[in-house]
């Protein structure tokens, strides 16, 4: 089985102890690792605050959608997390225009359900 040389690792700190490695997009100024052909790199934030970052942008968006005048029922939010050993966390683009999914839906005991769909 052949594997890649080229991964890169970030080591994410755990507040509880202990640490999480993930796979990132290559970097300069990253120290080699102990397996030749991966490179790994400490992060500079644990990954809490890594995560913790993107957890507050979404809760900020959602509470843009309930604050409507006519709530939605339903709020589903759909992002993919990239981290990076430098800035923590960031909103991955998963799409050619759009980094948020946004569905909303609305229901009515006599109409079934209302979906409006939006991407940003």
């Amino acid at each position: 089985m052949t594997g890649r040389t080229d991964l890169e690792l970030a080591k994410f700190a755990l507040a509880g102890g202990g640490t999480v490695l993930v796979e990132v997009d290559g970097s300069a100024g990253v120290a080699r690792a102990n397996r030749p052909g991966k490179l790994l790199e400490e992060a500079r934030v644990t990954f809490e605050n890594a995560v913790g970052q993107v957890r507050d942008a979404a809760a900020a968006a959602l509470a843009e959608f309930t604050s409507m005048t006519r709530a939605p029922d339903e709020v589903e939010l759909k992002f993919g997390i990239k981290l990076d050993a430098e800035v923590g966390a960031v909103i991955a683009r998963t799409g050619v225009q759009g980094q948020f999914e946004v569905k909303l839906k609305w229901r009515r005991d006599d109409v079934p359900v209302e979906e409006d769909v939006v991407e940003e």
